[in-house]
C-alpha cells in the first residue's frame, strides 16, 4: 500500500510563488511507486483547495479561472485517520485520507511555525521543523541573539521597529552609522532576498528602510562583510543526527543574491523558473578544506541548536581575505528544498524525499511515546464562583 503524501504549500506571503515552483518540483520527484501524491494549495485568501490539476504549472498561470475546478477543503482528524474533506456544495465529502504532511512553505505566516503549529494541533503526522525550529528560524534578530548566546559568529548589526523609527528616526541612524558602512538592510521575518537593499553610505539609507518596513515591523541592519564570498550548506536530521551536503559558492549579480538571481535567473532574463536550482552556482564552493570542515560543523551546531528537524539550508557569509566565516540564517524550508546539493553528494531527489519522509515518519513515532495527557479530570465535582448556574445565564 503506498504511503499518501499531503503536500502543503502557497499561502498569504510575499513568498507564495516560491513555495508554488519548490512544491511542483518535490510533487514531481516524489516515488509514484511508494507513495500517492495529493497537492494542497493554499490561495493567498488563505482557502485551501486540492485536485491533481494542481500539480501542473500551467493551472496557476491563469489561477483566477482554474481555480473554480480545484475542491476546497479542510483538513481535520476524524477517529484515528487524518481525512481531506470537501466543503463546497451541500455535501461535506471527504475526499481522502492523509498519512503524512510534506509542507514546502516560505516566508511569514506559515513557514515561521504557524502552519506547524496547526499541524501539531490536529496531530497529523508532518516532515520537517517543529513550531519553535520555525518561528526561530525565520526571525533574523531571535536567530541571532540564540546564535550569539551559543558563541557561532554573526555579523554586527542592530535593529529596530517602525515605531521606533517613526518616532526616533535620528537614533536609529546614528546606530546604524556606528556599525560602519557599507550595510545590509532587510526585513526581519521575510526571505528569498525580499526587501533587501545594499547600502554604502547614509544618503540612501532612509530609502531602503522605507523599502524594507513595507514588508516588515522589524528591521533588523547588519555590517557588510567585506570581500564577500556567499557559502550554503544543507542539513538533512533531526536533533539525533544531523549530516550536511557539499557546500555550495553563490554567484550573485548583485552586491547580494537578490530575489532576481534566485528565482527569475536574473533581472533581465526571461523565462520559467526553476527555483534555487537555476541560481549560478559553483559546487564544491572554492574555499580551502579547513574552512569547509570549520562551517559543515557549524551548520550541524546551529541545526541542533535552533531546533531544526528535515531538511534545511544554512547560508554562510565570507571575507575571502581574513577566512573568517559568518553564520547569516538558516532557512528551515529551503528553496526547491536544496535538492540540488545532494545530488552532488549523489543523493538523488527521490532517495532525498524517501530520507525526510521516514525521518518524519520515526518523530512521529517518537512523539507518540511520550505523555501527552493525563486520565484524572480536574474539572470532575469543580464549581467555580457560579458553578453550572453561571453556565446557563
Amino acid at each position: 500500500m503506498k504511503i499518501k503524501v499531503l503536500v502543503i504549500y502557497g499561502g498569504e506571503t510575499t513568498e507564495h510563488e516560491v513555495s508554488i515552483i519548490s512544491a511542483l518540483q518535490a510533487m514531481s520527484n516524489l516515488d509514484e511507486s511508494k507513495y500517492e501524491v495529493i497537492p494542497l494549495y493554499i490561495a493567498k485568501d488563505k482557502t485551501w483547495y486540492t485536485g491533481n490539476m494542481l500539480k501542473e504549472i500551467e493551472f496557476y498561470k491563469d489561477l483566477d479561472n482554474n481555480i473554480k475546478f480545484a475542491n476546497r477543503v479542510v483538513l481535520l482528524k476524524k477517529g484515528k485517520s487524518f481525512v481531506l474533506k470537501k466543503v463546497d456544495g451541500l455535501f461535506n465529502k471527504e475526499i481522502t485520507n492523509i498519512d503524512i504532511v510534506l509542507p514546502v512553505v516560505h516566508g511569514s505566516g506559515i513557514e515561521d511555525g504557524s502552519l506547524a503549529g496547526y499541524l501539531d494541533t490536529i496531530g497529523v503526522p508532518y516532515i520537517g521543523s517543529k513550531v519553535l525550529g520555525g518561528a526561530v528560524g525565520q526571525d533574523k534578530v531571535v536567530m541571532k541573539q540564540i546564535l550569539q548566546s551559543a558563541h557561532l559568529p554573526i555579523v554586527d548589526y542592530t535593529y529596530f521597529y517602525d515605531n521606533e523609527y517613526l518616532e526616533d528616526e535620528d537614533e536609529i541612524l546614528n546606530n546604524i552609522k556606528k556599525l560602519g558602512y557599507p550595510v545590509i538592510v532587510k526585513p526581519a521575518t521575510l526571505g528569498s532576498s525580499i526587501g533587501i537593499t545594499f547600502v554604502e553610505n547614509d544618503k540612501s539609507i532612509k530609502e531602503a528602510i522605507n523599502e524594507a518596513i513595507k514588508y516588515d515591523n522589524k528591521i533588523v541592519v547588519e555590517k557588510a562583510v567585506q570581500n564577500l564570498i556567499e557559502v550554503n550548506a544543507s542539513v538533512i536530521g533531526n536533533y539525533e543526527y544531523q549530516k550536511v551536503s557539499p557546500l555550495e559558492e553563490v554567484m550573485g549579480l548583485d552586491e547580494i543574491l537578490s530575489f532576481a538571481d534566485k528565482y527569475l535567473g536574473n533581472s533581465k532574463t526571461k523565462g520559467s523558473s526553476k527555483g534555487m536550482a537555476s541560481t549560478s552556482r559553483i559546487i564544491p564552493a572554492r574555499i580551502d578544506d579547513k574552512l569547509t570542515n570549520e562551517i559543515k560543523e557549524a551548520s550541524k551546531k546551529v541545526f541542533k541548536l535552533l531546533n531544526l528537524s528535515g531538511v534545511c539550508r544554512i547560508d554562510y557569509l565570507i571575507d575571502s581575505k581574513t577566512k573568517k566565516y559568518y553564520v547569516n540564517e538558516p532557512n528551515t524550508c529551503p528553496g526547491s528544498l536544496s535538492f540540488y546539493l545532494w545530488k552532488e553528494d549523489n543523493l538523488e531527489y527521490k532517495d532525498m524525499l524517501d530520507e525526510i519522509i521516514t525521518l518524519g515518519i520515526k518523530d512521529y513515532k517518537n512523539r507518540l511515546k511520550k505523555v501527552k495527557s493525563f486520565d484524572s479530570n480536574i474539572l470532575n465535582g469543580f464549581s467555580g464562583s457560579k458553578g453550572v448556574k453561571g453556565l446557563k445565564k
